[in-house]
């Protein structure tokens, strides 16, 4: 097991290292870390870690210039920070972005740079929810910003007096400049939402104020500067001794939005060094066993008629998902769950009534099955060459 512990000017270095074993040390500092921002001096005391995020490629986007621009995507390295003060726990992201890009509500065809967080606070190390917002009986919490300008957002409530045109008000003078600061107050000045999910198609943003959380995101010099602060316990999830966590990227140069974007596996959050050689952690830093040379033989052999992956094309694009990235954004545990239990996550993004020739899945009594066979028949060893060969399949940064 091994801890990457790094500094600003290590980081490249540490790029080109394998960090897939990496985890978090929150530490703990005497202030308030509510009040912390992208500039806090308290950061830089802060341990490093190197997290990489990979291309989501399960299933490909619907739109063709989106997926042209991303095809060549690689591997991204971000460097995660974290901090506590007993009742809160704060995140800081840092990742190269030489471009910024924003939204300020007057373009359909342009999308924002923006970062997510996924929390869970299972206990099983084994049974982690499934990264993309979680599964059955699993739940996940989700924090998310995107970059915004000040713009004008309807709010909901039928109000179209402050919608109109300045030009259109019929108003002059002090009474103009009070129906400008008006629409200002209504502006949308930070996207910042959060959300909590139980798997496919359960998503749902968090308006009642129970999710007490701030982000906030800076770009200089092409990097943005992310921070997230949340309480360790909530109505939600309770973070203790060790828990997961896992981050999201998107790239509004490419286009990218919904499940267009970069993701990380859950990386262990070690609160304190309480608990560096606790389950979570061990589970998450300890490399796989298996042949993967044997394990790539079993799954040409069992799985590749209706999986893609890297080079191999040849399944039918609908018939399962891509796997071409799937070792490094899942766990070896999920890897295994899904081989011996595919019914446990069924993997969204496949829409069976724009491919009814396809069997991603069925519906049985409300519940979506999957249509994979179960593989434990293969045993535990042959199963293990198959998680080793899988975990394989990732893009490298540059």
């Amino acid at each position: 097991m091994k801890k990457f512990t790094l500094t600003l000017t290590t980081l490249a270095v540490a790029a080109t290292s394998a960090v897939a074993s990496s985890y978090v040390t929150a530490s703990k500092v005497d202030m308030d870390v509510t009040k912390v921002g992208t500039k806090s001096k308290v950061w830089e005391a802060a341990d490093a870690t190197s997290v990489t995020l990979y291309p989501q490629t399960t299933i490909t986007f619907n739109d063709k210039n989106a997926v042209e621009q991303n095809s060549e995507n690689v591997a991204k390295h971000a460097q995660v920070k974290a901090i506590y003060d007993g009742k809160n726990v704060a995140f800081m992201l840092k990742l190269s972005d030489p471009s910024y890009n924003s939204v300020d509500g007057t373009k359909t065809d342009t999308y924002p740079d923006g970062f997510a967080m996924q929390f869970s606070d299972a206990t099983d190390a084994n049974a982690l929810p499934y990264i993309g917002m979680g599964s059955d009986g699993r739940p996940v919490v989700v924090h998310l910003q995107k970059a915004v300008k000040k713009h004008y957002e309807p709010n909901g409530n039928g109000d179209v007096a402050h919608q109109v045109n300045p030009g259109n008000t019929n108003k002059f003078g002090k009474e103009l400049s009070k129906f400008d600061k008006a629409v200002d107050a209504k502006a949308m000045k930070k996207y910042q939402r959060a959300f909590v999910a139980e798997g496919f198609r359960s998503t749902t943003e968090i308006k009642d104020g129970s999710a007490d959380f701030q982000s906030n995101m800076r770009w200089a010099n092409g990097e943005w500067y992310a921070t997230l602060t949340r309480p360790m316990s909530d109505d939600y999830v309770d973070l203790e001794g060790a828990f997961p966590v896992a981050f999201a990227v998107w790239d509004g140069e490419k286009l990218n939005r919904d499940g267009l974007k970069h993701i990380s596996s859950w990386t262990a959050v070690d609160v304190a060094g309480q608990d560096a050689n606790g389950e979570l952690v061990t589970t998450l830093t300890t490399e796989v066993t298996g042949d993967a040379a044997k394990g790539q033989k079993e799954f040409d052999t069992n799985c590749a008629s209706c999986h893609r992956y890297g080079d191999k094309q040849m399944a039918p694009e609908y018939m399962a998902p891509n796997l071409s990235n799937i070792g490094g954004y899942s766990t070896a545990a999920y890897l295994k769950e899904s081989i011996t239990d595919p019914h446990a996550v069924v993997v969204p993004g496949y829409n069976r009534n724009m491919h009814p020739n396809f069997k991603w899945y069925t519906v049985t009594d409300g519940k979506r099955m999957s249509t994979m066979p179960a593989y434990g028949w293969l045993g535990e060893e042959k199963i293990n060459d198959i998680v080793a060969f899988l975990k394989t399949l990732k893009k490298e940064a540059k």
